[in-house]
């Protein structure tokens, strides 16, 4: 596989998971709070629920990018799992590291923290794809972690755990189901 090709297709999703997330977060309110729109779409304000804005567009890129390389990669959910969780990890710790650094969030610093995370999420997805394998534990290990973080991010807006992460700040209500 051409290492120029794979480049292109991680940085082009970069952009186009950062674009798809934007509208995902408009989207529940846009649908008149339509609660099966709640599975990909922030309902409120919660870190969690900004988190989801990351995990479901790169998934469904992934899945488009799949059709089109999975003849010539053959880690290719391996490298996909491990760089979508690479996003939430990226966004969360920073996130959290900077607001007890400065007491507060910034609204600037949580946009551009997003696409850094996006963009960080595909670069370890390319660094990846790029390797000619991957041990069979490791892709084990991967295929768990995205499952779980698929059944996590599925679950978690209509049953969140009562902890700050899933707190929406301006209400602090969790989740969508009142």
């Amino acid at each position: 596989m051409n290492r120029t090709k794979i480049f292109v297709w991680e940085i082009s999703g970069a952009v186009v998971i950062s674009l798809l997330g934007t509208l995902l977060h408009y989207l529940f309110a846009f649908v008149g709070e339509w609660p099966p729109a709640a599975l990909i779409a922030a309902v409120n304000e919660s870190v969690w629920e900004h988190l989801k804005l990351a995990v479901w567009p790169a998934l469904i890129y992934a899945f488009v990018e799949w059709l089109f390389l999975r003849q010539s990669i053959k880690n290719f959910w391996t490298a996909k799992a491990f760089g979508i969780l690479t996003m939430p990890v990226i966004i969360t710790s920073i996130f959290y590291g900077y607001k007890a650094f400065t007491g507060r969030h910034i609204l600037w610093v949580d946009i551009s923290l997003f696409v850094f995370g996006v963009f960080m999420g595909q670069i370890i997805s390319c660094v990846l794809l790029l390797r000619q394998s991957i041990g069979s534990k490791v892709k084990i290990l991967a295929a768990i972690l995205l499952v779980l973080m698929i059944a996590a991010f599925s679950v978690f807006t209509y049953f969140p755990p009562h902890y700050p992460l899933f707190r929406d700040a301006p209400t602090g209500q969790y989740g969508i189901l009142k």
